[in-house]
């Protein structure tokens, strides 16, 4: 065999050259492409553009890259450009020929901080990929599980002040800062006022210090997922800071906006015990909703004196029974919007043979109910079911899409700051995976081999 030499030439003038045969049939962008349904997104923005001056930036190509870039673990949109730029199949799945100019990073930050967050227009897109898993028979509706994960926020760890900060007036200028002053005096606060947090970042005041997530003290935002374990499909997502009780109240909030856009009530919810608070349970039993979460019940003593597992109680009644046959009852006052106490008599108390395991430092007996002790009740004889057992496993689904974001997506630190920065994120982040699930299980019909 001679030796070969390239003869094409890089002179030529014209160029036979079609865009779409350059993207093989199985790419994944074209499988993404059959199921992504953007036809509604002019119409939802265009109250929020003038109808007046030179043309903008299609907000359906923007949204198109920054789906490449999730897709992709793109994380940086001056990046993002660059290789929306160059690769042939980016170009098409974004619809721009080969001589179309790519909008500049600047343009997504504009938009971000205008139109697109004035417009809620990651929740809208998000939640119509919902609906398309929706019709397409993947959300089974039966069993939810929901879970949180930590993401490192924005700000240095480094650079944290202990205590109040008074903020300048530069300072408050700034959106993160601004979002943090202004929730203080409202229902959603990011901390409890009345106990001041450990350490706050004077970039991030809303993200949380905490020590959870990749075995380091960081500040972070919980992302939190409320799924159907049929499929793993996620039905909602929210960002709050990494507290406890912050992402329990996110539960509540995502299983009630799931009811009222999609009509899904599950007839189930599985999650850790974190989520067994006395809350959480009772606006699930009063919604109806089997709770298959173990109980977080700091009840039982250790010391070996008597638990409250060893009093009976008494529903008609209102009252416990201690072993011995006394009853402790309770004035109805509720302490800390959630706890009642019941009281034993002090003349009861005193010559009972079980007074030494029962109340060896006090003088009678007192023991806190919670006001959803009932729902709590609930929880426990649904562990060890069958069906318990069966959520027990299906959640292990949830930790999976945690790993699928972190390790294949690359989210393991935000780049947006403050909780609408997160918001943003965790929204594109989540509808990407249901689209990648909608790929993966859904019938897709075949590609076309040219677009209208």
């Amino acid at each position: 065999m001679m030796l070969g030499e390239q003869v094409g030439l890089q002179d030529r003038l014209f160029y036979e050259f079609n865009l779409e045969d350059r993207v093989p049939a199985d790419h994944f962008l074209r499988k993404i492409d059959a199921v992504l349904d953007l036809s509604w997104l002019r119409k939802e923005l265009s109250p929020f553009y003038s109808h007046t001056g030179r043309p903008s930036i299609d907000p359906e190509l923007m949204i198109r890259m920054l789906l490449i870039g999730y897709c992709c673990s793109i994380r940086s949109e001056r990046r993002l450009c660059q290789d929306v730029e160059l690769n042939l199949a980016y170009r098409w799945f974004c619809r721009l020929g080969l001589e179309d100019d790519v909008p500049d990073h600047s343009t997504f930050s504009v938009n971000r901080h205008g139109r697109f967050r004035d417009s809620d227009v990651f929740r809208h897109v998000f939640e119509n990929i919902v609906r398309r898993c929706m019709s397409a028979g993947l959300i089974s509706g039966e069993g939810f599980a929901v879970d949180a994960s930590v993401i490192e926020a924005d700000a240095s760890r480094f650079q944290r002040v202990e205590g109040d900060i008074d903020w300048t007036d530069q300072q408050q200028v700034q959106r993160p800062i601004q979002e943090y002053l202004n929730a203080l005096n409202t229902e959603n606060a990011p901390t409890n006022p009345a106990r001041k947090p450990k350490a706050l970042s004077p970039s991030d005041p809303t993200a949380a210090w905490t020590s959870r997530g990749r075995n380091k003290v960081m500040f972070g935002y919980s992302l939190n997922y409320l799924i159907d374990m049929e499929n793993a499909v996620i039905i909602d997502v929210e960002a709050t800071p990494t507290r406890i009780n912050k992402e329990v109240e996110a539960t509540e909030t995502m299983l009630t906006r799931s009811q009222d856009r999609f009509g899904l009530k599950p007839k189930h919810l599985a999650g850790d015990m974190a989520y067994g608070t006395g809350k959480l349970l009772g606006h699930l039993d009063k919604r109806d909703i089997a709770p298959h979460i173990p109980v977080w019940d700091k009840a039982k003593r250790e010391d070996g004196t008597l638990s409250r597992s060893d009093f009976t109680f008494d529903t008609e009644a209102n009252v416990y029974i201690c072993p011995e046959g006394q009853t402790l009852k309770t004035n109805n006052k509720v302490h800390g919007g959630k706890t009642l106490y019941y009281r034993a008599s002090k003349r009861n108390c005193d010559p009972c043979p079980l007074k030494h395991k029962c109340c060896p430092n006090a003088p009678s007996r007192r023991i806190p109910r919670d006001i959803n002790e009932a729902a709590r009740d609930v929880a426990r004889n649904l562990m060890g079911t069958t069906a318990y057992l069966a959520s027990l496993r299906n959640r292990k689904k949830i930790e999976r899409l945690f790993g699928e974001a972190k390790r294949n997506l690359g989210l393991t630190r935000l780049r947006l700051r403050g909780p609408t920065g997160a918001k943003d994120e965790f929204l594109l982040l989540a509808a990407v995976q249901n689209l990648k699930r909608l790929i993966k299980y859904a019938t897709i019909p075949p590609p076309q081999t040219a677009r209208a």
